[in-house]
């Protein structure tokens, strides 16, 4: 790594902290009738309450914002480029969810883009193993709850063919 002064190290991290908010702001955005939506499907005994989203998303964004800040901070770091490119991608991609599933109500593409979130993760996440193992751990349990998201979202999407 190299050395950047603590003034650049805290900026760093308010930017990526930042960036990974606003992107759950505009996802927010289209989440603003979601629990009235969530309400209205048929859900599985297995899904999380609408109650659990919020805080669940909050503490992923903060894990997310941390790794993209550790990996960055690796300014001489062989593929930060990409890495840095994969994580602004999958970060439009989760925003993007939200519009297809809560603002759209198209399910069908919300899977298959869940699909396409869940790849660029996992991308993500094998390029941040080889800059920051720290930056690549603290993005598996979005990984993980993004999997969860999926099979979720597949299954209400089944199980709504009118609503979605």
């Amino acid at each position: 790594m190299s050395q950047r002064s603590t003034l650049s190290q805290t900026l760093g991290l308010v930017a990526c902290l930042a960036v990974v908010f606003v992107a759950a702001a505009i996802g927010a955005a289209a989440s603003i009738d979601a629990g009235t939506f969530y309400a209205q499907l048929n859900r599985p005994a297995w899904a999380p309450p609408a109650s659990a989203f919020g805080p669940v998303w909050s503490v992923l964004y903060l894990l997310m914002g941390i790794s993209a800040w550790l990996v960055w901070r690796e300014s001489g770091a062989r593929h930060l480029a990409a890495a840095l490119m994969l994580f602004i991608a999958q970060l439009f991609a989760n925003a993007l969810w939200s519009w297809l599933f809560f603002a759209w109500h198209n399910g069908a593409f919300a899977f298959v883009e869940v699909l396409v979130l869940l790849a660029l993760i996992a991308a993500t996440i094998a390029v941040f193993w080889r800059i920051s193992r720290l930056a690549a751990v603290l993005m598996l349990p979005y990984l993980a709850w993004v999997c969860v998201a999926t099979a979720l979202t597949w299954s209400v999407w089944q199980s709504n063919p009118t609503l979605l």
